[in-house]
């Protein structure tokens, strides 16, 4: 179990218009035992997307997981099971 989560948000061009732009939110939607743990932060491309083979934007790593289509759902749970 993880004590803390660093999470990256691509914010290049294909992952921000993709909804890489609203998971930047995600600080506000987590429940407050999670908040103080995690770190997050917008990174530029990632280069995810030109490797067909890692799925579609938009693309956030978790510590050193990578989640394709990227919601704030997805990130949320990953995150509650690295904590929990």
């Amino acid at each position: 179990m993880a004590q803390s989560v660093s999470v990256k948000i691509c914010t290049g061009t294909a992952c921000y218009v993709m909804g890489g732009a609203n998971l930047l939110m995600l600080e506000e939607c987590l429940p407050e035992h999670l908040k103080g743990r995690i770190e997050i932060e917008g990174t530029s491309c990632m280069g995810y997307c030109s490797l067909g083979e890692k799925g579609k934007a938009p693309f956030v790593m978790i510590n050193d997981q990578l989640i394709s289509e990227a919601t704030l759902e997805k990130i949320t749970e990953k995150i509650k099971t690295m904590l929990e």
